[in-house]
């Protein structure tokens, strides 16, 4: 080949070689499941969080309702149903609960320092959006103690 004949076809094929029809189409192939994976784990740590914050609220808002009753059965039974209320609601905020209360607080003689606790185990679930690999639920915990007024009336 002459040199006059090989410059075009050198030039043809460095423009077909930079051309770059296709790229952005390649480009989302390629970034597509990475967002879509971040997209899945935000999901996930938000339902983990807002699941956490709920549970730990309930533990509270239990552990005074039951330190406001004046025997330990009826504390139990207020901190029950509170939690229930709260938290059974929502199967994939919290399902699989579990809820102790310690009403040994109410056997103490008047005047003396007493308190009631509350213990919460919930499993938050998120395999619906779960990607392979991970596991598809947590399981959350929470305890919180609220005292006893100690010159108020109370029976075990």
């Amino acid at each position: 080949m002459t040199a006059r004949l090989r410059a075009p076809l050198r030039r043809d094929l460095r423009a077909w070689f930079r051309r770059d029809d296709g790229v952005s189409a390649l480009e989302a192939v390629i970034l597509a499941p990475a967002v879509l994976a971040m997209l899945v784990l935000a999901i996930i740590a938000m339902r983990v969080e807002v699941a956490t914050q709920a549970v730990d609220a309930a533990a509270h808002d239990a552990a005074r309702a039951a330190s406001l009753e004046h025997d330990g059965d009826t504390a139990r039974k207020a901190a029950e149903d509170l939690v229930s209320a709260r938290l059974g609601g929502s199967e994939h905020l919290c399902h699989d609960l579990h809820v102790n209360v310690d009403t040994s607080g109410f056997a103490v003689q008047i005047g003396q320092p007493a308190e009631v606790t509350v213990a919460i185990t919930c499993v938050a679930d998120f395999s619906d959006v779960a990607v392979p690999g991970m596991p598809g639920s947590t399981t959350i915990d929470a305890k919180f103690t609220s005292a006893l007024d100690q010159f108020r009336g109370r029976t075990p």
